[in-house]
C-alpha cells in the first residue's frame, strides 16, 4: 500500500492524537463495510491507539483499500487556539495593570493642608489667583479611580469570555 494513500507521516515520524483517531476511524469503516471482524478492529484499534510512527499506522491498514480521498492531516488545534489564547493573556495582564492603578487612585491620600497651603502662596507670589480646592483636598478622585477601575472589568470580562469560548472548543 503506498503510504501516501493514507496521509500519515512517513517511515519513523511521530504520528498525532489526530492520526491515531483518523486510523481507528479508517478501522471502523472497514469493520462496518464487513472487510475486518470485530476481533480484528479491537486488535487493531488497539494497536492504532499505541502507536508512536507514521510506519505503524501504515502497516495497521495495509491490507485495507483507500476507498476515498485521503482526509487532509488536521492541523494542530493549538494553532487555532492561539491567537485567542494571547488575546487572553495580554487582556488578563492589562486587566491586573487598570486594576492597580484604580486601586492606587482609590487609596491615594491626596495633599496635604499644608501641601495646599504653600500651594496657594505659590500662587499669589507670581500675582495668579487660586481656585478654591486647588491643588484637591484629601478626597477620593472618581474620575482617576473609576475609569482604570471600568477599564479592567471590561478586560475581565473579556477574559472570561475568550476562557468560555476555548473551553467549549469554539475557534471561530
Amino acid at each position: 500500500m503506498d503510504r501516501a494513500g493514507w496521509n500519515y507521516p512517513s517511515d519513523h515520524l511521530r504520528v498525532s492524537d489526530a492520526d491515531r483517531d483518523r486510523a481507528v476511524s479508517e478501522l471502523s469503516e472497514a469493520l462496518q463495510a464487513g472487510r475486518i471482524t470485530a476481533d480484528e478492529f479491537d486488535q487493531r484499534s488497539g494497536q492504532a491507539l499505541a502507536a508512536r510512527t507514521g510506519k505503524e499506522l501504515t502497516a495497521l491498514l495495509a491490507d485495507l483499500p483507500v476507498e476515498r480521498a485521503p482526509a487532509p492531516r488536521a492541523a494542530p488545534e493549538r494553532a487555532h487556539r492561539f491567537p485567542a489564547t494571547r488575546v487572553a493573556f495580554v487582556a488578563g495582564a492589562a486587566a491586573i495593570g487598570f486594576g492597580a492603578v484604580a486601586a492606587a487612585s482609590a487609596l491615594r491620600q491626596g495633599s496635604t493642608l499644608q501641601q495646599r497651603e504653600i500651594f496657594r502662596q505659590i500662587m499669589a507670589r507670581h500675582g495668579l489667583p487660586a481656585p478654591p480646592g486647588t491643588p484637591p483636598g484629601p478626597h477620593l478622585i472618581w474620575a482617576d479611580s473609576v475609569a482604570p477601575g471600568a477599564i479592567a472589568i471590561l478586560l475581565v470580562a473579556l477574559v472570561v469570555y475568550l476562557g468560555v469560548r476555548l473551553a467549549r472548543g469554539d475557534h471561530s
